[in-house]
């Protein structure tokens, strides 16, 4: 059962290693089908190294499993929150990348300071509010799924497809599992050079709009013109 969707999936988990972005069995990646609205995810607490294809666990929007010898990850409802409410993901990311989780931890936004930023990210990547209590206490993974949805409220995720959860760390998405991860990837890198560009000077400005607005829609919307046709 969807077994391209399974080896997409597990490629895009091994890559999360290859890059840095996960240690152990930290994180994972998941991607839906949009036919049978079916979601394939990496098993809950197994190595990366000892991982294959079919490992992948496949579950349905309720979080009832289909197909897996496995448990599904257990950040499986919060990725279930996002594809139900929002129809372009088509692929979600979660790490405990360094630079993006200090800035989760500090509670703070990662702001669009230049041009490596805009290109990708069409302003800063947000951070939610705190969980309650109580939200913590009942259903932390849904939950964690409705804060980033509150944060992100009426503006279009695949405008900034990334989101950092205060005190935990970010959830990005994608067109595809290698979107995704690509996202991811720029993602921390961006969360670097935001980190060291504060420390070189802590009274820095963002980059104004008009900066941002060329850099992101040279690359987006149907005006493009960067790359190849």
């Amino acid at each position: 059962m969807l077994e391209q969707l399974k080896e997409d999936v597990y490629k895009a988990n091994i890559e999360l290693v290859k890059k840095n972005l996960v240690i152990y069995t930290w994180g994972n990646v998941s991607a839906i089908d949009k036919k049978t609205k079916l979601v394939v995810i990496k098993p809950s607490g197994v190595d990366y190294e000892q991982m294959t294809p079919d490992d992948m666990v496949v579950v349905d929007l309720s979080g009832n499993k289909v197909e897996g010898r496995y448990k599904p990850s257990s950040d499986t409802p919060t990725h279930l929150e996002l594809y139900k409410k929002y129809e372009n993901m088509g692929s979600i990311v979660h790490t405990h990348s360094v630079w993006s989780v200090s800035f989760a931890q500090a509670g703070l936004s990662i702001p669009a300071y230049g041009t490596t930023h805009a290109d990708y990210f069409y302003g800063d990547i947000p951070c939610t509010r705190d969980l309650t209590e109580e939200e913590i206490k009942q259903d932390y993974e849904v939950n964690t799924g409705k804060v980033i949805i509150e944060c992100i409220k009426d503006k279009n995720p695949m405008e900034i497809p990334a989101i950092l959860v205060k005190n935990h760390g970010p959830f990005v998405w994608g067109t595809n599992p290698a979107n995704a991860v690509y996202n991811a990837v720029v993602m921390e890198t961006v969360a670097k050079m935001a980190y060291k560009t504060k420390m070189l000077n802590p009274s820095v400005n963002k980059a104004p709009q008009f900066l941002l607005d060329k850099h992101y829609y040279r690359k987006h919307g149907e005006n493009a013109y960067y790359g190849q046709d």
